[in-house]
């Protein structure tokens, strides 16, 4: 019955509308809302902020900037080297493996597809087929500036228009489909491992998500379908480099192609992860 009662319920929260308000409360400036907005935040889900570039809570303009600070140059350890890739983020994995034709593990007993995840690209799923995938969750606490897990060329975006269900084990265990079915956004990128694509998934709560080169690209009032070829523009980001943020928490996918890297062994699902750490290294074909 309770499990039932929590379905009914993600089904029916106005998502767009409490996103709505929480991008606008986020970003509020007057400071003894601000202050006391991080300060309980900080309290409630134990922030470490002795890592944070700016320590002193009220040293942020509003609740947005410290949700996305900086950390300090050395509270992360990163081997930059072509041959692994690195996590994107701090936070947890929700499932990594290998991509069994065209499905990928939601968690027990549910499946998505390649081609829903990107947007119906039917060419991108078959890149793709029989490839590597990783889900990473990222919590409230955690940082939320995600960065580049390899060093790549962008060639392709992909803006898809979603649900904003929560990806925390509530929605991922019980709505069908729920990384195909979310506003996502997918970059494609051209690297010594082969193609990848990074894919940041919206959530209720998450206010936007933007990069480096695009800035915010949510909320979006079109909110259509939007396909962009990077053929001219090039646009390179180094392993390691900042790539975008999340203006709330949420969820990080990686794919790779097929036979191009080999999870770490000891990376496991529920695994805590931190940006820089090894995830897998290269496949070299004899």
């Amino acid at each position: 019955m309770l499990k039932y009662l929590k379905i009914t319920l993600l089904h029916c929260m106005p998502q767009h509308v409490l996103s709505r308000l929480m991008y606008l409360l986020t970003r509020i400036e007057f400071k003894p809302f601000k202050n006391l907005l991080i300060r309980l935040f900080i309290h409630t889900f134990h922030v470490d902020m002795s890592i944070a570039e700016r320590e002193n809570p009220e040293d942020y303009k509003s609740f947005n900037v410290f949700f996305t600070r900086k950390l300090k140059k050395d509270a992360r350890k990163q081997i930059i080297d072509d041959d692994f890739i690195l996590s994107p983020v701090d936070g947890a994995i929700s499932q990594i493996g290998y991509i069994n034709k065209y499905q990928l593990l939601q968690a027990k007993n549910k499946n998505y597809t390649l081609e829903q995840l990107l947007g119906g690209d039917t060419g991108l799923a078959d890149i793709f087929l029989n490839g590597c995938f990783a889900t990473l969750y990222l919590s409230p606490h955690d940082y939320h500036r995600v960065h580049m897990p390899v060093t790549g060329r962008l060639i392709k975006s992909i803006y898809v228009p979603g649900n904003l269900f929560p990806v925390n084990r509530i929605g991922v265990e019980n709505v069908e489909q729920l990384f195909s079915r979310n506003e996502r956004f997918i970059s494609i990128f051209e690297t010594q491992l082969g193609l990848m694509a990074q894919i940041m998934i919206g959530a209720v709560l998450v206010g936007s998500m933007e990069t480096v080169w695009l800035g915010e690209i949510t909320p979006s009032k079109k909110r259509k379908l939007t396909v962009t070829e990077y053929t001219e523009n090039s646009i390179e980001l180094n392993q390691g480099e900042e790539f975008g943020r999340f203006n709330m928490g949420s969820t990080v996918i990686l794919l790779f192609q097929k036979e191009k890297l080999s999870w770490l062994p000891d990376i496991k699902n529920n695994h805590p992860i931190e940006v820089g750490q090894l995830l897998a290294s290269r496949i070299v074909l004899t």
